[in-house]
């Protein structure tokens, strides 16, 4: 049995979701924010970084979001999650999970979690005022580099709106009933 440590409204939703679409047999434990549980002297054991999502499974425990989706797809290889046949189309995949991971959480990060990388709340308030356009430029490399076949959408213009709503992609990907699922059990 895996468990999933998560919290809501984090990217632990992407492993979650990945554990539907596998139909994996799991159980979700939830890490209270509001209360610091991610660096409670108990979930530190589970996790030294003190973040979400940390997946226990039966041979030792996961905590990068690339690594846990790649553990999900190869353990359960009927859902058809990655091509594991190819070598090179996986790769293709894992860059694109990491640049997810790396460039696109990170861009975004900076609006709720500026604190990461500056004191000054004037610097808050910079990154913040520099997300859209951002987080804008990550999804047009997406859009025009990465994805590949009919299920990309373009923005009118990500520059212009809510983070929140930056991606008609994002609006797609919630319409999946996995997800609507994921969320659900989440909260």
């Amino acid at each position: 049995m895996l468990t999933l440590y998560y919290a809501v409204n984090t990217c632990s939703l992407a492993t979650h979701i990945a554990l539907e679409d596998a139909r994996a047999p799991y159980k979700l434990h939830a890490v209270d924010f509001a209360k610091s549980e991610q660096q409670s002297p108990d979930y530190l054991k589970i996790n030294p970084k003190g973040r979400v999502p940390a997946l226990v499974t039966p041979r030792g425990i996961l905590t990068e979001t690339p690594a846990m989706l790649a553990f999900v797809a190869q353990s359960f290889p009927e859902a058809m999650l990655a091509p594991l046949n190819n070598a090179f189309e996986f790769a293709e995949l894992q860059s694109f999970t990491s640049y997810l991971c790396s460039t696109v959480h990170v861009a975004h990060a900076h609006r709720v979690r500026g604190y990461r990388w500056a004191y000054e709340a004037t610097s808050f308030a910079d990154m913040q005022r520099k997300v859209p356009e951002a987080v804008g430029a990550c999804f047009d490399l997406i859009e025009t580099r990465m994805l590949k076949g009919p299920t990309t959408l373009k923005p009118k213009s990500p520059r212009s709106v809510p983070v929140s709503a930056l991606h008609p992609l994002g609006r797609l990907i919630q319409e999946r009933p996995v997800v609507d699922s994921a969320c659900n059990a989440s909260g």
